[in-house]
C-alpha cells in the first residue's frame, strides 16, 4: 500500500526508560508501516541532556515554535538518587517545565474512556478535562531555609528604584520561606487558551482558585479571567450554548465529585498538577490520560500524562516480560498527527490518527489489554493480559 504523506515534520522529542522503548515500538508497529513519517528528532533522554548541558531541551522547544506541532516521550526529572545513578554534573530541571516556560502554554489533560473501565466515581459518565496553567507558581519559586531568628520581608524594587517592603514573618527560630510569582501576560494567555479550547470542544469551562485567602495573588487570576471572558467570549459562549463558571477550589472539588463530567476544569499550576492525577486515577489509570500543551501563538506539544515507568524498565533490563500500558504515549502520537493533518490540509492523515485511536480502544473492549487495565476490568469479555508489545501488535491486527 502507498504510505500516507506528510508536508511538515513533527518535532519528535524522545525520552527515557520504559516509555523510550514503547516509543520505538509504536513507531515500528503502528506508524512507519502506514505513514511516510517526517520528524525533526531531539533526544531528551537524560544522558543526552547531560552531554549537551540541557541545551537539547531548549533546541527542541524552539523547534516546536518553528514547526507548530511536537510529540514528546516521558522524561526523567532527576533527584539526588538519579544524579548518582546517571552520573550527572547537576540536577537538571524538568524538561516539561523548560518547554512550558518557553512556549508559555496551557496543559489540557483528558482521560481516555473505554467501555468496561468504569470510573471510581460512579456518577462520572463523560470525560473531565483538566486545563493546567503551565507557568510560574511553586515550579519557578525561590526558596530559602531560615537558619534561626530573624525577619523575612517581601521586597519589590521598581524600575525607578523605589522600594516596597512587606513583612512576611518574624521568625523566633528555624523555618522555611518560599517566594512565588506570576505575570499578567501569562495569566491572560492562560485565560484565552481555556476559553478557546472550551469553544472548540463545546464544553462548559470551570475555573477555581482560593481568592478568599489569597486576596492579591489568586484574586488577580480571578479578575483577569472575568475581564477576558466579558470582553472577548461571553457572546460566543452564549451563542455556543456553553457556560463559564467560577468558584473556590474547595467548592470546585466537591462539585466535580458530584458531577457527571463533560466539562473543562481550569486550574492554577499546582492545582492542575495534583487534580489531573486525581482525575486520571479516578477514571482508571494515568496511562489512560492524554496531555497537550497549547501555546497562545498556536503551538501544540502532545505527550503522555505519566512518567517513565521506572520499575518496569528495571525488570525489562533483567530480561523479564513486562505489561506496560502504551495508550497515553500512543495517543500523544495520534494527537500530534491529527493536528498536523488538520493544519496542513491532510484529512487522510487526521482520519488515520482517529482510526488508530479507535482500533486501540476497540482492542481493549475486546478483552485484550495490559495488566494495569486487567486489574480494573469490569467488561463482559474475560480480560487477556498481554505485554506492551503484544498489545501494540493486537492493535495493528485490528487496524
Amino acid at each position: 500500500m502507498d504510505k500516507l504523506q506528510m508536508k511538515t515534520p513533527l518535532v519528535e522529542m524522545d525520552g527515557d526508560e520504559m516509555t523510550r522503548i514503547l516509543w520505538r515500538q509504536i513507531k515500528e508497529e503502528l506508524l512507519e508501516p502506514y505513514i511516510d513519517l517526517k520528524t525533526e528528532y531531539y533526544d531528551l533522554g537524560l544522558p543526552e541532556r547531560e552531554r549537551t548541558g540541557d541545551q537539547v531541551t531548549i533546541a527542541a522547544a524552539e523547534a516546536n515554535r518553528k514547526y507548530g506541532v511536537a510529540v514528546k516521550c516521558a522524561t526523567i526529572t532527576p533527584n539526588a538518587q538519579r544524579m548518582e545513578e546517571y552520573k550527572l554534573s547537576q540536577m537538571w530541571k524538568s524538561p516539561n517545565g523548560t518547554i512550558r516556560a518557553i512556549l508559555d502554554g496551557t496543559v489540557f489533560r483528558t482521560p481516555i474512556m473505554v467501555n468496561g473501565l468504569n470510573p471510581v466515581v460512579k456518577n462520572w459518565r463523560l470525560p473531565i478535562t483538566i486545563a493546567r496553567h503551565a507557568y510560574g507558581d511553586v515550579y519557578r519559586a525561590a526558596e530559602y531555609k531560615v537558619p534561626g531568628p530573624g525577619t523575612a520581608e517581601l521586597v519589590f524594587t521598581g524600575a525607578d528604584g523605589r522600594e516596597t517592603r512587606q513583612v512576611i514573618q518574624k521568625f523566633d527560630g528555624p523555618g522555611v520561606l518560599q517566594g512565588q510569582f506570576n505575570v499578567n501576560a501569562s495569566i491572560t494567555s492562560f485565560a484565552h487558551a481555556c476559553f478557546r479550547f472550551a469553544l472548540d470542544a463545546r464544553q462548559d469551562l470551570w475555573f477555581s482558585t482560593k481568592d478568599t485567602i489569597s486576596k492579591q495573588y489568586d484574586h488577580t487570576f480571578k479578575d483577569i479571567f472575568a475581564e477576558v471572558y466579558e470582553r472577548d467570549y461571553r457572546a460566543r459562549f452564549e451563542q455556543a450554548g456553553i457556560t463559564y463558571f467560577y468558584t473556590l477550589i474547595d467548592d470546585a472539588v466537591a462539585r466535580v465529585i458530584r458531577s457527571k463530567g463533560g466539562f473543562i476544569w481550569a486550574c492554577k499550576n499546582y492545582d492542575g498538577d495534583v487534580m489531573s492525577d486525581m482525575v486520571s486515577t479516578a477514571f482508571g489509570s494515568l496511562a489512560m490520560m492524554t496531555s497537550v500543551l497549547v501555546s497562545p501563538d498556536g503551538n501544540y506539544e502532545y505527550e503522555a500524562a505519566h512518567g517513565t515507568v521506572t520499575q518496569h524498565y528495571y525488570r525489562h533490563l533483567k530480561g523479564e516480560q513486562v505489561s506496560t500500558n502504551p495508550m497515553a504515549t500512543l495517543f500523544a502520537w495520534t494527537g500530534a498527527l491529527a493536528k498536523r493533518g488538520e493544519l496542513d490540509g491532510l484529512p487522510e492523515l487526521t482520519a488515520f490518527a482517529k482510526k488508530l485511536e479507535k482500533a486501540a480502544i476497540d482492542t481493549i473492549e475486546s478483552g485484550i489489554m495490559t495488566g494495569d487495565l486487567a486489574a480494573l476490568w469490569e467488561g463482559g469479555a474475560k480480560p487477556r493480559k498481554v505485554t506492551g508489545l503484544e498489545f501494540l501488535q493486537a492493535i495493528r491486527a485490528r487496524l
